[in-house]
């Protein structure tokens, strides 16, 4: 077993930043990917980057490329997610998640971290 561990969110004013940190523990020798998805009140959980040990790649949502970036810490499986250029549209719950493949569906997840940003 995988378990997830978030931190990082809070309020901000639009063109603001924010960094959230996504701690893994247990089984981590097994992960191959960690994510992070988000979802706003009255809508569906999206998409908002990945990272990829095995490759060392990244990939993000259009809607947050170019402002918001994915990074690692080997030794403490952890990543990050840089946000900067918040708008009020990426206020929403953020969890991040972890799967054993570099493809396919997460099965392991956080309990999330509320991001808001006031306009």
């Amino acid at each position: 077993q995988v378990q997830l561990g978030e931190s990082g969110g809070g309020s901000v004013q639009a063109g603001g930043s924010l960094r959230l940190s996504c701690a893994a523990s247990g089984r981590t020798l097994s992960i191959r990917t960690m994510a992070w998805f988000r979802q706003a009140p009255g809508k569906e959980r999206e998409f908002v980057a990945a990272f990829t040990w095995s490759l060392g790649s990244t990939s993000y949502a259009d809607s947050v490329k170019g402002r918001f970036a994915i990074s690692r810490d080997n030794a403490r499986y952890t990543v990050y997610l840089q946000m900067n250029s918040l708008k009020p549209e990426d206020t929403a719950v953020y969890h991040c998640a972890a799967r054993t493949s570099v493809s396919g569906s997460y099965g392991y997840w956080g309990q999330g971290t509320q991001v808001t940003v006031s306009s």
